[in-house]
């Protein structure tokens, strides 16, 4: 009635303008959302952007047929947004900022909504690891039916081939760093601590943690001074391919150029590496070796 009065538009849903059904976009910080977006953009599949704020790229607008901003604490609002427009499915992309949640006063900052404080209160208290988090937070929203699926359903391109993708391939000491490090990494991975180690003559420098790998190859370069030393990257030996997928990118080469890091060994099959060929090209002209293995 208050349309017919004052004329406002009635809502509709993507789903009643269009014959592909739309998938959400949950997006946190980086180029992977974007990659998503475009994609699913080519394809004509209609794109549903929720983007958390301060996080997520505003370049995710325009290529959204529907799109929110959210804060870190709604978890309710982001639900009703796909809901809303009719989601049945939705995807994960980009890095969710884990360090938010432990700073002093996260509550008043973040002023998280009821079914955030609810989803806080009732989770695992015993475990904030990423994996037990997410998937809680997965569960939420298929109790409103909208289901989690892998963003490589869109994009299998992404991943990572096997082989040297670049120009310089390691050294014989640099194969052996590798091969020291691989176990550890994976093992990080099993206890679901971090991604990464970083590795010097046989000797771990650094293990990243919550801070992310760029932070975590900053640190190893500060505790080494520039010295050479190779990052180790892989997927959690229990990886779950709807989130938290190892990724690299050129932000990862300008970390390990900014801090003297030579070698980059990788998981083939099982990494993301966004704008491969500008990657690629960057790692080329800082004589950074990229492998995958």
């Amino acid at each position: 009635m208050l349309q017919q009065w004052f004329g406002w538009p009635r809502f509709q849903t993507l789903r009643s303008q269009s014959t592909q059904e739309p998938i959400g976009l949950l997006a946190g910080a980086g180029r992977f959302p974007i990659r998503i977006a475009e994609k699913a953009k080519s394809l004509g599949i209609p794109v549903v952007c929720v983007a958390v704020r301060n996080m997520a790229s505003p370049e995710l607008e325009a290529l959204s047929d529907r799109f929110y901003w959210t804060g870190l604490g709604k978890l309710g609002y982001s639900i009703r947004c796909f809901v809303r427009e009719q989601v049945p499915r939705f995807t994960m992309a980009g890095k969710f900022h884990k360090v938010e949640l432990m700073k002093p006063l996260m509550m008043l900052h973040h002023l998280p909504d009821w079914r955030a404080i609810r989803f806080w209160i009732n989770r695992n208290r015993q475990d904030n690891r990423d994996d037990a988090l997410l998937l809680g937070l997965i569960d939420e929203f298929e109790r409103d039916g909208v289901r989690c699926v892998s963003a490589l359903e869109l994009c299998p391109e992404l991943l990572v081939r096997t082989g040297i993708l670049t120009k310089r391939a390691p050294s014989e000491s640099e194969l052996a760093d590798i091969e020291f490090g691989w176990n550890l990494a994976k093992e990080m991975g099993r206890l679901d601590v971090g991604q990464s180690v970083m590795i010097r003559n046989r000797a771990v420098l650094a293990v990243e943690a919550i801070e992310g790998t760029d932070l975590a190859i900053r640190r190893a370069g500060e505790l080494c001074k520039k010295a050479p030393f190779v990052v180790v990257k892989v997927a959690k030996p229990q990886q779950d391919l709807r989130f938290d997928m190892p990724t690299i990118g050129t932000t990862t080469i300008e970390s390990m150029h900014a801090v003297g890091g030579k070698v980059l060994a990788i998981e083939a099959g099982m990494t993301i590496i966004l704008d491969e060929s500008e990657t690629i090209a960057l790692a080329d002209q800082y004589g950074i070796s990229i492998v995958a293995r």
